[in-house]
């Protein structure tokens, strides 16, 4: 389906639960949030229901989020009835990859393709800081799982806050010399009430991992399989690749092709606005598949033409945090 900017809408990021077993600052604010009790959380058969009306719309790439994905109770079964949807044809997933080495063969086989893991520094310290107690080792095995299991292509997302330093990028720069991983800068994005420091700029970033390089990365002509707004560059010898991900310096809404919908069924036409959709009451009050699909449609034709983050006083940050809405 195409939106009011004719940008063809058929993607969906589906957040299954807001609960994380990390506290990273730039996702949950620091007096926390307040959990959405189990019952307001789409059950099963409600994402089900969404994702076949949704299929007949259009939508055939979905990417699951939380929170943590993986502490959703049944979760991989759930990954196994979204794999049996014929409209579904690609279906990946978005984690911290704490629980992942744990997981990682059982999701291949119930059919996820591939997963996009955050890591933002292999500092253990740092990374115990930012995370509220995390350990590095553990989403490093789950990288590792990653690879070898065939969740392909593994994306590493890495948010330039200032966690980041050039040992990091040294690390990144091994990875992707050594293994067929992209790892991904993305431009730190605030909101009301998850702030933290920025940390290197993307020219920076690119300076030094061409250094490392000794000046040879080149654009890739097409980055890995579901790219997204990314622009890749990579060095002659590189198994894997770099990605840039600007959303403020470099806004790419001009080619957004998604909706979001939350853990607890609000349809979100952009991430940065705090517009939203109530899906749940129409799936629990007995709705039929006609009204979904004109909700739907309604969310579709409200997706605005840009965010507004450059700007000042325009509700640029949007009150949930990114745990809330599903990152």
């Amino acid at each position: 389906m195409l939106d009011a900017y004719y940008r063809e809408i058929r993607y969906l990021r589906l957040s299954v639960t807001d609960r994380c077993n990390y506290r990273c600052a730039y996702c949950m604010p620091p007096e926390g949030v307040n959990w959405l009790e189990p019952s307001a959380i789409l059950t099963d058969e409600e994402i089900i229901r969404v994702l076949s009306v949704l299929g007949r719309e259009g939508v055939s790439k979905v990417r699951l989020t939380g929170g943590e994905p993986l502490i959703r109770p049944g979760f991989v079964e759930l990954v196994r009835k979204i794999r049996g949807l014929d409209s579904i044809e690609d279906l990946s997933m978005t984690t911290n990859g704490s629980l992942l080495a744990r997981y990682a063969g059982e999701l291949k086989t119930a059919g996820l393709n591939r997963v996009n893991i955050s890591l933002d520094t292999v500092d253990p310290e740092r990374f115990r800081t930012l995370t509220s107690g995390g350990d590095v080792r553990d989403v490093l095995a789950g990288i590792e799982a990653a690879i070898r299991v065939g969740l392909s292509p593994v994306k590493i997302n890495v948010v330039l806050t200032a966690a980041v330093d050039e040992a990091d990028l040294s690390f990144f720069q091994k990875l992707v010399r050594e293994q067929p991983v992209a790892v991904r800068f993305i431009e730190y994005m605030p909101s009301r009430r998850c702030r933290v420091e920025a940390g290197m700029t993307m020219t920076s970033v690119t300076e030094y991992l061409a250094r490392l390089a000794a000046g040879k990365l080149a654009p890739l002509p097409q980055g890995p399989y579901g790219c997204g707004p990314a622009h890749y560059l990579q060095g002659e010898t590189d198994r894997g690749s770099y990605g840039f991900i600007e959303p403020i310096s470099n806004c790419f809404c001009d080619r957004c092709n998604r909706l979001r919908l939350t853990a607890d069924g609000r349809l979100r036409p952009c991430l940065l606005s705090d517009a939203e959709i109530d899906l749940q009451s129409a799936l629990r009050s007995q709705t039929s598949e006609e009204e979904i699909v004109g909700l739907y449609r309604q969310a579709v034709r409200s997706k605005p033409s840009s965010h507004h983050l450059a700007d000042s006083g325009t509700g640029a940050f949007v009150n949930r945090g990114m745990s809330q809405i599903g990152g």
